[in-house]
């Protein structure tokens, strides 16, 4: 057989023409020499490290890359690879690095209602990087640059950028204003051209909007790092993005695939993780540390990178970290080590926290005092600071009242904390989205969160055989 098949060999074609050749055109060797591919590679530790790591769902992975793998093909550059990262983070927020490095948050997953939603951000993000490829050779170094210094300024280890990211000052991978329009209009072609509907951008620009009007009122974790935070929006750009997509038709064209993502997405994590601990309402518990507390009525709590915060009326304000102390330093002698600006050392004195061992004090600075408390428990030393402006009454019984909230977990309060997560639910004859909002568990302010989930309208209702999200711990 292999005879008579060199038999038929035009003349002057050997078989060495079919031997696999010994420096193959893969997409390492396109990328290795790449300096601004080894760059957004150098950089993607310090990004998992910032969103609290890679998020590792099969089932989730697969219908993303679907997502990308669609668009990819339908791309003005179809050569492009990419690598995609899902980030265990509950920041709605997409970003993408030279050389074709895109991630994208399970907050966004979870804020997102079908596979276009997805495909409009995933498109976006793909068009700056397709964007920087018609950019003259020159230009590049200065991107380059650019780029380094979005990274270091972000993702810096010392203090100061600590404190932004506290003060949510955090900017990652900014674009210009026409630079962000430009990718829109590339990112909604594409989706258009590959099938999707291509109103799901101005739709889910809606949504983040929404999201964003949200948060401002009950709170969440770190605002920096959210996708509004580094994209501009605005009602002009929905508008732009709803021109872009008239371009393929009326509303109604294209598919949105919202039965297959949502099953994608069923069963996901929300929210913060084990080993950050869990916003319940006003009170913060750690199933990890085996802590909690609790703050006043009308307060509301911040689980940062950082650390747990919490604001409230009067612009009183509380932090809850915890410290690295040797037990043979007594907690008094720390208050007075120099970590305290404007300590009062006379108001130092140490107590009982619910059994455990305390100090307290007083300090001020500017035009605020505080009050410090510092409790060793569990083996580990936490410290609660409360501040509120001088004068203020509400500052001691702020203090006191989350001082004294401060205490252990037992074991079997422990076993039984177990993480959010979405669930997808078929609504039933008869049910309303308040009657399936009561079903949430673990969050506040339920039934607004189940419509904005679900980007429902104001007075928008559900109907029988519906699948929609709910935010539970079962």
């Amino acid at each position: 057989m292999l005879l008579a098949g060199c038999q038929v060999l035009s003349p002057g074609v050997s078989e060495q023409g079919f031997v696999p050749s010994s420096n193959p055109v893969t997409v390492d060797t396109v990328t290795r020499n790449d300096r601004m591919v080894a760059l957004a590679r150098a950089q993607h530790p310090r990004i998992l490290a910032t969103y609290g790591g890679e998020y590792s769902d099969p089932k989730l992975e697969r219908m993303v890359a679907k997502v990308v793998g669609s668009l990819t093909v339908a791309s003005g550059n179809p050569d492009q690879t990419y690598q995609i990262t899902l980030l265990d983070s509950p920041n709605v927020n997409a970003f993408a690095l030279p050389g074709g490095f895109l991630y994208v948050t399970r907050g966004l997953l979870a804020l997102a209602n079908d596979s276009a939603e997805l495909a409009a951000v995933i498109a976006h993000e793909m068009g700056h990087v397709t964007a920087n490829h018609g950019i003259q050779r020159q230009q590049k170094e200065a991107e380059e640059q650019l780029a380094s210094q979005v990274v270091d300024d972000v993702l810096t280890d010392n203090q100061v950028a600590r404190a932004a990211v506290v003060r949510g000052k955090l900017r990652l991978a900014q674009f210009s204003r026409n630079q962000e329009l430009e990718a829109d209009a590339i990112g909604i072609k594409t989706i258009g051209s590959a099938g999707y509907d291509p109103y799901s951008a101005a739709r889910f620009l809606q949504s983040m909007a929404s999201y964003s009007d949200f948060r401002s009122i009950s709170g969440a974790t770190d605002a920096s790092l959210d996708f509004l935070a580094s994209h501009p929006n605005a009602p002009q750009r929905i508008d732009l993005a709803l021109r872009h997509a008239r371009q393929f038709g009326a509303p109604g064209a294209g598919r949105r695939d919202r039965d297959s993502y949502l099953a994608g997405i069923d069963g996901m994590l929300f929210g913060d993780t084990p080993e950050e601990g869990y916003v319940r309402g006003r009170t913060f518990v750690h199933p990890t540390l085996g802590v909690t507390f609790s703050v006043p009525e009308g307060f509301v709590i911040d689980n940062s990178a950082a650390a747990v915060t919490a604001a409230g009326p009067g612009d009183v304000a509380v932090r809850f970290d915890g410290v690295a102390l040797s037990r043979n330093k007594k907690l008094d002698d720390y208050i007075r080590s120099g970590w305290v600006a404007g300590l009062d050392p006379s108001t130092v004195r140490t107590v009982s926290v619910n059994g455990n061992e305390a100090a307290v004090a007083y300090a001020q600075a500017d035009k605020w005092s505080f009050h410090i408390a510092v409790v060793r428990a569990g083996g580990q030393v936490y410290r609660v600071l409360t501040a509120a402006p001088r004068g203020s009454a509400s500052l001691e019984t702020t203090a006191a009242t989350v001082t004294a909230s401060f205490r252990l977990l037992g074991e079997d309060e422990r076993k039984e904390l177990k993480p959010l997560r979405i669930r997808v639910v078929t609504v039933q004859p008869g049910e309303t989205a308040g009657s399936i909002a009561a079903r949430m568990t673990g969050v506040g302010r339920a039934l607004d969160l189940f419509r904005l989930l679900n980007a429902m309208p104001p007075g928008g209702s559900v109907s029988p055989g519906d699948k929609v999200k709910i935010i539970t711990d079962q």
